[in-house]
Formats: C-alpha cells, structure tokens, sequence
C-alpha cells in the first residue's frame, strides 16, 4: 500500500501537468498518442543522460557551475533539443507554434516523471517530499519546456536568419535558466527558497505568455473564427 501511494505521488504530477498542456491547445489538438509517445520518450533519455553525466563528472569534475550548467542543466536540455529536433521538428503533426510547446513539454514531464520515481524509491521520499518536487523539480522541467518548445515553435514557422536564431534560442535559453534553478538549490543552503520561489512565478508567468501567443500565432485560429463567423451570418 505505501509503495502504491509513493508511486503514485512520484507519477500524478507529470501526468496531471502533461493533461493541463493538452487541454490548452486550442485549436488543433495533438493525436493523443503522438503526445504519450513522446512522453515516454522522456522515460527512454534519462539513461543516456545518466552515463554522459557520469562520464563528464569524471573528466571535469564537479565544479559547482559545470555542475549546474553543463553536466546537469547542459546534458539534460541539450538532448531533449537533440531528439525532438529530429523527431518532432519537421514532423507532419507540427502545424501550429504550440505543438512545440505541447511535444517540448511531454518530453521534460516524461523525463521529470522518471527521476521523480527513481528518486522516491531511492530517498525513500514520503508523500510530502514528493509534492514539494512536484511544485520545485517537475513544475521546473515543465517550464523549461514550455520555454524550448515556444522556440521551436517560433523557428518552424520563420525562415532563415530568423529561423536559426529561434533555434538557438529554444537550446540555450532553457538550459540558462535550468541551470540557474540547479545552481540555487546546489549553492544556496540557507534561505534558498527567497531564490526560487521568485524564479518559479517569473518562469510560469513567462510561460503562460508563451502559451497564449503561441496558440494566437495557430494558422488554424483564423479558419476558427471564420467559419464562427460564417455560422453566426447564416443564423442572422
């Protein structure tokens, strides 16, 4: 019965964050499988993470910054990056600027979910830690989702220089500010949460913001509202 409800506080958080991304896409909705499928691609990258985290500890040692912003934020976000790019990115189901954020965010929850669950049974966590991870730790992947998958979002549907530059933008700028929230948890032992409590509200704000442009920049917004448009002449 403990191991029911510890497992169940470890895996609620990211299932319960993948459905509220889902239910925000306005106007096409994702196949549910696409979602779920990279959802659990998520579960699939945290080994890879895990040996090239290792192996870069070993070899650069464990500097509080190189911690913080290359062997955990760097790794973590930069393969994320690598595997929606190439399976998501030019994928006939990424026709609108939030489907970046929707396939950004089911990768970091799935992954977030895994650690979630490693570290429960690893800490042997109560359920009280595990909600305090779900507003610190998997509420954190998400944002750093939204963030990347907004980019993304913005360089699917530019051309050129201004393409490029999103995509640079949908890598480094989740991994800054992941490596921020790690660095403050790491380094600041008293006090800390006067750090990431102001973080946390700054990065839903911004990602709240990313999400409803994003879904205002839908091509299927306008066909939305033409054919509300068209029904309400009709009726009149």
């Amino acid at each position: 019965m403990i191991f029911f409800s510890i497992a169940t506080a470890a895996v609620a958080p990211g299932i319960a964050l993948l459905t509220y991304f889902y239910l925000k896409d306005k106007y096409e909705a994702e196949p549910l499988h696409m979602v779920m499928k990279v959802f659990f691609l998520g579960f699939v990258i945290i080994l890879p993470v895990m040996i090239v985290q290792r192996g870069l500890m070993l070899w650069l040692g464990d500097g509080s910054w190189v911690n913080a912003f290359l062997i955990s934020a760097g790794v973590e976000e930069a393969l994320k990056w690598f595997v929606l790019f190439h399976m998501i990115y030019n994928h006939t189901e990424f026709d609108e600027p939030y489907d970046g954020i929707l396939y950004a965010t089911a990768i970091s929850l799935g992954f977030a979910t895994v650690e979630n669950v490693i570290y429960s049974f690893a800490q042997q966590a109560s359920v009280a830690t595990l909600l305090v991870r779900a507003l610190l730790p998997v509420s954190g992947h998400a944002m750093f989702g939204v963030m990347m998958g907004y980019y993304m979002g913005r360089a699917k549907f530019s051309t050129g220089k201004e393409s490029r530059k999103f995509l640079a933008y949908s890598l480094l700028l989740p991994l800054f500010y992941h490596g921020v929230y790690d660095w403050i948890l790491a380094n600041i032992t008293q006090y800390w949460i006067w750090y990431i409590v102001p973080l946390m509200a700054f990065l839903w704000y911004g990602g709240i913001g990313k999400m409803y442009r994003a879904n205002k920049r839908s091509p299927f917004r306008r066909l939305l509202e033409d054919r509300v448009n068209n029904n309400e002449n009709r009726a009149s």
